[in-house]
């Protein structure tokens, strides 16, 4: 039996590998390139209105019209989401495998993905439902049942059980304990136990439970509060070490733009450097996998295509300001070179020691703080969203107590198998709602025609 077991875990790891790594890739990148191809730029050209739209005030945000938030706290909890470890951990290991000309195509990416995300957003006011309750509510899965049609429901319904398992924080939960134990316990001399790893499971529970049950406004509310600081807090500590290293900044970005386009090791070699930030981008902004499209379908907001403009600056935010902010340090410091199994998370965390003796690393885990439970707040949310689609309103409850349980599970155990099994299912939700957003791209370029038209 233990044979067996062994056996099939091996073989989720070997399958989730397959899957999603270029083809997942591709199917993001790709599928965004055609988007941003067949809106004409929309990312480039109507990053103005984007700006301009999210400072008015519309009625429709007011509170009078269908939905449960404002189009801003949809944008700031979809960044809370997005927003996580990848931002940190997962940039330093890109710079670690491509070097910084991978931070270039992340910026590549980055407007690809605004504009997927500027589809999914105006899709998700274009086609919305009603739950068992009678709640107005949006996402992949009534896209697809109203836009689409019925005879495409088992889709729909294909898309929320990927969702119910991608949609879990076992990543974040994990590695923010792996996190306080490198750098308050044990250098304290306490021992990482399963006692300790349990204890600190029951305190996250207890922070995001605090949240998560009181429902979407409440997840919003903080959002709309918690995102706005730590990213301006991370701006401001990243350019206190900009000015302590001025003199390295010119070579920073000289560094970047050289090795992204270095064909010195070949064609392969600049290929390959591209698709590490590209690819890592697309990971980190979530375009085209559903679950921004989960948090604008609560908007209140009545006009699609101006969701679509707010939505896109999400990207802006995430895969490029964001992960900017962490490579800068990491390339000034210079830890990452010559790693051969880099461990994000503490190439970031060293960086940081070094730049600022001392202070380094507690400021820098001030921010992962932040951006974790930022994530597991609004990652809740589309979980319920998914099980709301499949059992009922009513039914929603059970889903957060499981999400809770699941927290501390994922402080305990080792998790090779269940995030393999998770990453899974989120390419399968990528495959799901990047095939509708294609097939119902021709409508949301009717739209764009006469808003802009109108406008």
């Amino acid at each position: 039996m233990g044979d067996m077991l062994e056996k099939l875990s091996d073989w989720i790891v070997s399958a989730s590998d397959a899957v999603c790594g270029y083809p997942e890739f591709f199917l993001l990148i790709g599928g965004g390139l055609f988007l941003f191809i067949y809106s004409g730029a929309v990312s480039i050209r109507r990053l103005p209105w984007a700006l301009r739209v999210l400072r008015e005030k519309q009625a429709s945000d007011s509170g009078k019209q269908s939905g449960q938030i404002s189009s801003v706290q949809a944008l700031l909890s979809a960044i809370a989401a997005t927003v996580g470890m990848g931002n940190i951990a997962g940039v330093a290991i890109a710079l670690s495998i491509g070097g910084p000309g991978t931070v270039f195509w992340m910026w590549v990416s980055a407007l690809v993905g605004m504009a997927t995300k500027f589809f999914e957003g105006t899709l998700s006011i274009m086609y919305k439902g009603r739950d068992s309750a009678g709640e107005v509510q949006g996402g992949p899965m009534y896209i697809i049942s109203q836009g689409l049609g019925k005879k495409w429901k088992p889709l729909a319904v294909a898309f929320s059980i990927f969702g119910l398992v991608g949609t879990l924080c076992f990543m974040q939960a994990n590695q923010l304990v792996e996190s306080v134990t490198t750098v308050f316990t044990t250098p304290m001399g306490i021992e990482n136990t399963v006692t300790l790893r349990f204890i600190m499971g029951v305190v996250m529970v207890l922070i995001v439970g605090a949240v998560i049950l009181g429902g979407i406004k409440r997840i919003a509310l903080l959002a709309s509060r918690i995102v706005p600081v730590m990213v301006v807090l991370y701006l401001i500590m990243v350019l206190v070490i900009m000015a302590l290293n001025f003199r390295e900044i010119p070579g920073v970005f000289g560094k970047i733009f050289e090795s992204a386009f270095d064909l010195r090791a070949g064609f392969g070699a600049f290929a390959y450097v591209a698709l590490t930030g590209a690819r890592r981008a697309a990971f980190v902004n979530e375009a085209g996998v559903g679950t921004a499209s989960m948090m604008h379908g609560a908007s209140k907001n009545t006009e699609p295509v101006r969701e679509g403009l707010i939505a896109m600056l999400g990207p802006a935010i995430d895969s490029g300001l964001v992960c900017t902010l962490t490579s800068i340090p990491i390339i000034i410091a210079g830890n990452y070179v010559g790693l051969t199994d880099p461990k994000g998370l503490y190439v970031a965390l060293g960086a940081w020691g070094q730049l600022l003796p001392g202070i380094g690393q507690l400021l820098l885990m001030t921010i992962v703080f932040f951006f974790a439970f930022s994530t597991m707040f609004s990652y809740s949310y589309y979980g319920q969203k998914c099980t709301n689609y499949l059992f009922g309103a009513h039914n929603v409850k059970w889903y957060n107590y499981y999400y809770l349980a699941m927290i501390v599970v994922a402080a305990v155990i080792p998790l090779k198998t269940m995030v393999s099994i998770m990453d899974l299912a989120f390419a399968l939700m990528a495959l799901c709602t990047m095939f509708t957003i294609i097939v119902l791209s021709p409508r949301v370029k009717r739209q764009m025609k006469e808003y802009f038209k109108n406008k």
